[in-house]
């Protein structure tokens, strides 16, 4: 986790202050098949997370008892699952924000490793993706650069790789806690290519940098030093993208720590810290504006849906109040109110989603085997799952919609630690009581190198109900499904 043990120190700094192998570029994506949206507001992202990874933090107990403040909506997720990734793009697409900032551990680490997905979600929502450079250990200016120049060569033919068409088409890359190192002059190999922002406010710190951020949700409580920043990005050409944060609470994630919480005030403290970074007088004028955080849990700095219903006896907050919502309403209050602020800032209205339009709808199966249920199939949770009646196929997953909906593509998954099988599926759309075949049955292999996740296009068109029809399965003998999505396009 990134803790803020050392923030107290870190608002000090703000304020008073190899060669490696060439990479396989990862194989190029298709277009684009949804509308972009603004790419001025970054979200920054954590994709560390795990049955065996970051929940337990503070010396927890997960799935119920995590080391957060707050309760994620999906539970205690697996940030490999490309049903939560899914998810997460949606919600992303939902606050307005066309950008995540995506954390990245050096090259060959876990975060590195679930790049692909990250790149092939973002790109099937119309999300792109930059880049939040961490201090892993050992750690240089020269590090940085083959870290920037391995990050072009093996992801930059991804079509969710952000690259700024305001300033020379260049990709964004944020050095988390710069100020460790002093001479960045190494950076100039990467200027024609890279926007590399400085974590600081502190503008003597930032020569060979194109930019500045701040990171801390604290202190964008007051602004300190930010319009002298921006000033001094305007003067000299850099991009100044102040940070902003809903509050911060780290209580259960590091027991004992004395880090200041800043409570969110049902909304006025993220409020208050978007009108900082959006007053001439405070913030000055951004190029950027940067959101700590999409899903920083440790830290409580989260617009990602908390759980109105957190699992009782461990003391969690939520979102009731936020905006005057309350229950089931206030989980998404933080993105909303975020994609209020995206349209302040941009001056224009953000595009539609691309929701999962099969999340949360009625689902009915053939048959059943016990304790898995049809309503695994899209609670948005890749570790539960459907079976039916093992050996009577066919058997058959349908799920309402709820509503004619322009139907264009399915994503199924299996749990992602399951080994690999071959499931013969047909789809089929209709309205009730007659369907059509709007993809034939084919064998669709499930690899968990994949994520156990198979994407299914369709004969595009309206259905209010999507059919999965089964006949085999080389795994099982019966139909099975951890995650069943419905997308338009």
């Amino acid at each position: 986790m990134r803790t803020l043990h050392s923030i107290v120190g870190l608002l000090a700094l703000l304020l008073g202050f190899g060669a490696v192998a060439t990479p396989a570029p990862m194989a190029a994506a298709q277009p684009e098949a949804v509308q972009a949206v603004p790419s001025d507001v970054h979200l920054f992202y954590y994709p560390w997370y795990g049955p065996q990874r970051h929940w337990d933090q503070g010396g927890h107990t997960p799935p119920n008892d995590i080391g957060a403040d707050f309760y994620p909506t999906l539970g205690a997720y697996d940030s490999g699952s490309t049903a939560v990734l899914d998810q997460h793009m949606a919600w992303v697409r939902q606050s307005g924000a066309g950008v995540i900032v995506t954390s990245w551990w050096g090259q060959g680490s876990y975060e590195d490793n679930l790049a692909p997905a990250i790149l092939a979600a973002a790109a099937r929502h119309g999300v792109k993706v930059a880049w939040h450079l961490e201090p892993y250990g050992g750690r240089t200016a020269a590090s940085t650069v083959a870290d920037i120049d391995y990050l072009h060569a093996r992801y930059g033919s991804s079509p969710a790789f952000y690259r700024d068409a305001a300033h020379g088409n260049r990709a964004a890359f944020y050095v988390f806690e710069s100020l460790r190192i002093t001479d960045w002059s190494a950076l100039e190999q990467v200027k024609d290519t890279s926007i590399v922002l400085a974590q600081t406010t502190d503008t003597s710190k930032v020569a060979h940098f194109g930019g500045m951020y701040t990171y801390d949700g604290i202190a964008g409580a007051t602004a300190p030093g930010w319009k002298n920043a921006s000033d001094f990005c305007a003067a000299n050409g850099l991009v100044w993208a102040p940070s902003v944060a809903p509050g911060y609470v780290d209580d259960r994630a590091v027991p004992g720590n004395t880090t200041p919480t800043v409570d969110r005030a049902n909304g006025a403290m993220y409020d208050r810290q978007w009108n900082n970074a959006l007053d001439p007088a405070t913030g000055g004028a951004p190029t950027w504006v940067s959101v700590t955080s999409f899903n920083e849990w440790h830290e409580g700095s989260i617009i990602e849906p908390a759980r109105s219903d957190p699992p009782g006896g461990h003391g969690y907050l939520t979102y009731d109040g936020a905006y005057g919502r309350t229950g089931a309403a206030a989980e998404t209050a933080y993105l909303d109110r975020t994609r209020y602020w995206v349209e302040r800032f941009t001056g224009d209205p953000v595009p539609p989603a691309n929701p999962d339009l099969a999340r949360g709808r009625a689902i009915t199966a053939s048959s059943t085997q016990h304790g898995y249920p049809a309503r695994n199939a899209n609670d948005g949770n890749q570790g539960s799952y459907w079976e039916s009646a093992n050996h009577a196929f066919p058997q058959s997953l349908t799920v309402d919609l709820g509503a004619a909906q322009d139907v264009g593509r399915v994503v199924l998954s299996l749990p992602p630690s399951w080994g690999a099988r071959t499931q013969t599926i047909q789809v089929q759309g209709g309205d009730g009581s007659s369907y059509t075949t709007i993809a034939p049955a084919q064998g669709h292999h499930f690899d968990p190198a994949a994520q156990n996740t198979v994407t299914m296009p369709v004969t595009a068109g309206q259905h209010r109900f999507v059919r999965l029809v089964f006949s085999g399965n080389t795994g099982w003998p019966a139909g099975q499904v951890a995650e069943l999505q419905v997308f338009r396009n």
